[in-house]
């Protein structure tokens, strides 16, 4: 089995200690990619097998009716949090508290605003999505909240589905590689991680819909976070293949239970529960726990009990639900010294029930240092950036500044009248500042004594043109938002409408750099956006990129056009150069029973950057893509065999044309996870200033495995000073060179050679080899 990440402190420990010798030995400092990042003995399984032994002694002498109660939310506002299980103080059971989100503590005061899922995505660099999971496992752990509601891990399938901007991007391999990181890190501060929303939850309209899916694309992640020892699951709304996620057996008790062997408990999302047979079918947790919002009534709690009481349901399936959610609740080490909850997500204004607890700690500067390393940037003519001490610089458009109603003057952050931060829905939290790109600049222009001009208004482009006119430098800011469906924001539900510049944003650059030759484009974008209206114009000489950077986000985006930040931040999806480029798109309308849409997944494993290489489309900007202020060359591949198959019967069969079996935690093998090869390279930095280079590995099957053309399988973010030479070594798995074969259903070795490709993004191929 794989194992994780070291943490980030013992990680640099090591990389200063290689340095240091490498530098004595005149030789190239080793770094071991993925194997210093998956270094350390980390395997949950015997964990797991403690935590429920000893929630059966827990439960040992528990009435039926106490364990539907752990398995029963109190009801939409029924507690503090938004979802909640009740306490049964005479049993030692403190109860639950739910809370959202996947960026931070959600609906609570004095907590911090992190970056994005997408933006953790673009860093490339395990040890920041870690730190940021420990940082918001610590702000959890402090409000009280036994599980935090993410990561989310739903693939950008569809350019303009709502969430992406939660989650980790358009490959299946960087979300898992996230998911198993965050996770981690949460968890490793004593709170349960959810890994949401299982599965083929990839766009908000029809999001109770149809779909399908891929063991090799949409199951991974989820199969990374059971690795990662994932406390929960939360099954998503729609139907997969015509039945409701929360009560498909195919998915929860084949797939992620037998499959991949899931210890923990799986709970609805809010209000996807169909019926009390959901039980039957591997559901563990109903959340909030009614029906639906105030209905007082619950296919759980005193249903389920009749259920069990008529035969319908059997009182073993019972045990087990409460044994897998007292079972998560011991393996994060909940039942001593765990916080009471002490805020209240219906009302910050009630001094009964909100303490007010400050838990933000110093982690503005992780937010600060994720902003900067997943920005990426995706043009610089000539070096105009980083920026110089310009003596006259111009900032246009509302992105630019800070909102008008303030951070959190809209609900879940849903609307946009300044600087775009985050998306908005339930995957947000509240703001406790937010540093505006025109409020950084400015504190920068002071100690430059640059004059700093600004027009705000995103419709006045003659205005806007007159502004940048004469300016060193003018930068234009564009946006595009998107979140939940249950709020719509300038006609957009959940989901975008399109894929261009919101508030004018084209026709914005367009006029500004007409009266300009320096005109630097700035986008705040929760996804793919299409550039192609003003990206080649001649005086557009950068774009830069900062995604959805949190609340640091000014303060992030100067430390990089100043260069006080080497940019390394990459495209965690496909920038296409027009809608039709990509091979899915929401499904905006159907029949009159929204039930009925269908949602087909009819382009497989052609996701991203993969659709575009099948089907020979040049992208604007490419999956992995992403320019630095120095350059880097690569040479000396090596591919090193690191098993001996005679030795091991299960990768002897895999060997000779076998699958994986039936067991359960088949997926997850340690034979079928461990280091089979290791990819050895040199990165040298051939510029003249220190930089992070973000080194990738992409295997290309053999025809026999009718496969995608090219599969993302190694990255890591690596910084090298001038003149440097690193070594660096990625990994393999059997599971990396298998394929799932849908006639045996498991895992198995195609016939014929994979190539292997390294380079800097998905097109910059710089090295080749062969895995025979």
């Amino acid at each position: 089995m794989r194992s994780t990440a070291l943490l980030a402190l013992v990680a640099s420990q090591m990389l200063a200690s290689e340095h240091s010798t490498a530098e004595a030995a005149g030789s190239p400092r080793q770094y071991n990619g993925q194997i210093l990042h998956h270094g350390e003995d980390f395997d949950p399984r015997r964990k797991w097998v403690d935590a429920h032994a000893a929630a059966k002694s827990f439960l040992k002498d528990w009435t039926l009716e106490q364990k539907v109660s752990l398995t029963t939310g109190v009801g939409w506002m029924g507690g503090r949090c938004v979802g909640n299980i009740d306490a049964l103080s005479d049993k030692g059971w403190d109860g639950l508290c739910l809370e959202d989100s996947p960026l931070g503590v959600r609906l609570a005061d004095y907590v911090t605003a992190f970056p994005a899922g997408i933006n953790t995505a673009a860093t490339f660099d395990r040890h920041l999505m870690r730190r940021r999971g420990e940082a918001m496992g610590k702000e959890f752990r402090g409000k009280g909240v036994h599980v935090a509601l993410g990561p989310a891990m739903n693939l950008a399938r569809a350019p303009e589905g709502g969430r992406l901007w939660e989650s980790f991007g358009g490959d299946p391999y960087l979300q898992g590689e996230a998911a198993y990181e965050t996770i981690r890190g949460i968890q490793n501060e004593g709170v349960q991680a959810c890994a949401k929303h299982y599965l083929n939850n990839e766009q908000e309209r029809f999001r109770t819909t149809s779909s399908s899916n891929q063991h090799e694309v949409y199951l991974h992640p989820f199969l990374r976070s059971v690795q990662a020892g994932v406390a929960s699951v939360m099954c998503s709304y729609n139907l997969v293949n015509g039945t409701w996620a929360c009560e498909n057996p195919k998915l929860l008790n084949d797939l992620l239970k037998r499959e991949l062997g899931f210890e923990g408990y799986v709970m609805s999302d809010w209000q996807a529960t169909h019926s009390t047979d959901s039980a039957n079918q591997g559901l563990d947790m109903t959340m909030p726990g009614d029906v639906y919002f105030g209905s007082k009534t619950s296919y759980f709690g005193p249903a389920l009990v009749s259920s069990v009481n008529s035969g319908s349901t059997k009182q073993a399936r019972v045990d087990d639900m409460a044994e897998r959610i007292v079972a998560a609740w011991l393996y994060t080490g909940q039942d001593k010294d765990f916080p009471a909850v002490n805020f209240n997500a219906f009302d910050n204004n009630d001094p009964a029930t909100n303490e007010h607890v400050d838990v933000q700690d110093d982690h503005y500067q992780l937010v600060r240092e994720i902003g900067a390393a997943s920005t990426v940037l995706l043009k610089n003519v000539d070096g105009v950036l980083p920026l110089k001490k310009p003596r006259s610089i111009a900032l246009i458009g509302s992105d630019a500044g800070p909102p008008l109603r303030g951070p959190n003057g809209y609900n879940d952050r849903g609307g946009t009248d300044g600087t775009l931060a985050v998306g908005w829905g339930s995957g947000t939290t509240e703001f406790p500042y937010l540093i505006s790109p025109l409020e950084a600049i400015q504190a920068r222009a002071r100690k430059d004594r640059t004059t700093v001009s600004w027009w705000l208004h995103d419709f006045d482009t003659a205005g806007a043109a007159s502004t940048a006119a004469h300016k060193d430098v003018a930068l234009v800011f564009v946006k595009s938002d998107s979140g939940e469906g249950y709020i719509t924001v300038d006609g957009n539900e959940g989901d975008r409408n399109n894929l261009t510049a919101w508030s004018n944003g084209d026709a914005l650059v367009k006029a500004v750099a007409s009266s300009n030759r320096n005109t630097i484009v700035v986008v705040h974008s929760v996804g793919p956006m299409i550039v192609d209206a003003w990206v080649d114009h001649p005086n557009v000489t950068a774009v830069v990129w900062p995604g959805m950077p949190g609340q640091e986000s000014g303060n992030s985006l100067v430390d990089v056009l100043y260069g006080d930040v080497n940019p390394s931040g990459r495209l965690p999806y496909t920038i296409g150069k027009k809608p039709s480029d990509y091979p899915a798109h929401v499904v905006y309308s159907g029949g009159s029973n929204p039930n009925d849409v269908q949602i087909p997944y009819t382009e497989g494993l052609l996701l991203d950057y993969r659709w575009f290489e099948a089907h020979d489309i040049a992208p604007r900007y490419e999956f992995g893509y992403g320019l630095s202020y120095t350059n880097f060359t690569y040479s000396g591949i090596q591919i090193v065999k690191n098993y001996d198959s005679a030795s091991n019967p299960e990768a002897a069969r895999w060997e000779h044309d076998g699958a994986t079996g039936t067991e359960v935690g088949a997926s997850v093998a340690e034979w079928l996870h461990e280091t089979a090869y290791e990819v050895k390279f040199n990165v040298k930095n051939t510029g003249g200033v220190e930089g992070w280079e973000v080194p990738q590995l992409y295997l290309h099957p053999p025809p026999s495995a009718n496969s995608a053309p090219s599969i993302l399988r190694g990255f890591d973010r690596i910084q090298i000073s001038p003149g440097e030479t690193v070594e660096v070594s990625f990994p393999l798995s059997r599971y990396d060179l298998s394929i799932w074969d849908v006639d045996r259903q498991g895992w198995a070795k195609p016939s014929g050679a994979w190539r292997v490709s390294v380079g800097a993004s998905s097109k910059d191929v710089r090295l080749h080899g062969t895995i025979a």
